[in-house]
């Protein structure tokens, strides 16, 4: 198979590998040249382009598969309509005709406030936050076009993993104060999201949307209080917090049901919750 990835960063570079691994040839595309020359060392075919400029988009390789895992990068970008939406739409108006299957990372920020309760795909879009906006406009974008029936939408849960533990830095220099202790968090490992995205790419495309989650959501001052004893650190002194829903995901309150994407295919988690999955990456970072 041929794989186009735009976004080869923390999630998207593990799924190329896994690709790569499998003797798939795999293009990566990238702003930044020296990036394309340590992509190009390690076995994949680098495109140097940016998705924000349509003319560097000219020509793209010939792909069967297309990876859309883009983040915001703030150091570059100010502006984030003009990477999730507009820089979508520039990919899908100059991908070539040989295209099958576009696999679009998006987040269950597409989601508002639920108070706490489960939701699923079904349930209804309000987000509040700009990121949440700009992926839900995005993927109605992406499934009113040409490949829309050919796209698969996933939206993940907060990724973690090595060298990415949210929060780490806040509770190692006990800067309390900044955590919101109420509510939920989402979460999936990032080993686990980039073998599910593997998995999907080698099926037919089903216009489906998933959530992708590891379907176990600890209460934040659980997940924060494991964090602070695998460091030594004693019980949290929970104090009144400076998080706010504009601030911070604080105020989005949900648990995030991975059923349908356990259910319709079959998938299984190597790291079956947080905590699992927070012992190996913090002992990854020591």
């Amino acid at each position: 198979m041929n794989r186009l990835i735009f976004g080869c960063g923390y999630l998207g570079f593990r799924v190329a590998k896994r690709w790569l691994e499998t003797g798939d040839t795999v293009y990566s595309v990238t702003r930044n040249a020296s990036r394309a020359d340590d992509l190009n060392a390690l076995g994949f075919i680098p495109i140097i382009a940016d998705i924000t400029d349509p003319e560097t988009l000219a020509d793209l390789p010939e792909a069967d598969t297309v990876l859309f895992a883009v983040g915001m990068d703030r150091t570059t970008y100010s502006d984030i309509r003009s990477v999730y939406i507009e820089g979508l739409r520039n990919v899908l108006n100059h991908l070539p005709a040989s295209i099958t299957q576009f696999i679009y990372i998006s987040s269950t920020g597409v989601y508002g406030d639920f108070g706490g309760q489960w939701i699923n795909e079904t349930s209804p879009t309000e987000p509040v936050r700009e990121g949440g906006k700009a992926c839900l406009e995005a993927e109605r974008l992406l499934m009113a076009s040409r490949l829309g029936q050919h796209s698969t939408i996933l939206r993940f849960a907060g990724i973690y993993g090595p060298d990415r533990v949210p929060t780490r830095q806040l509770i190692e220099s006990k800067q309390w104060k900044k955590l919101a202790d109420q509510g939920y968090l989402n979460l999936i490992h990032v080993d686990d999201g980039a073998r599910i995205i593997e998995e999907i790419s080698n099926q037919p495309p089903s216009g489906e949307t998933f959530i992708v989650s590891d379907g176990r959501p600890p209460l934040r001052r659980d997940y924060y209080q494991f964090i602070a004893h695998h460091f030594g650190l004693p019980d949290i002194p929970w104090e009144p917090s400076e998080a706010t829903p504009e601030n911070s995901r604080a105020g989005s309150n949900k648990r995030a049901s991975n059923q349908k994407l356990v259910e319709q295919l079959d998938v299984k988690f190597k790291l079956r919750d947080y905590r699992a999955g927070l012992a190996q990456a913090l002992d990854a970072t020591k």
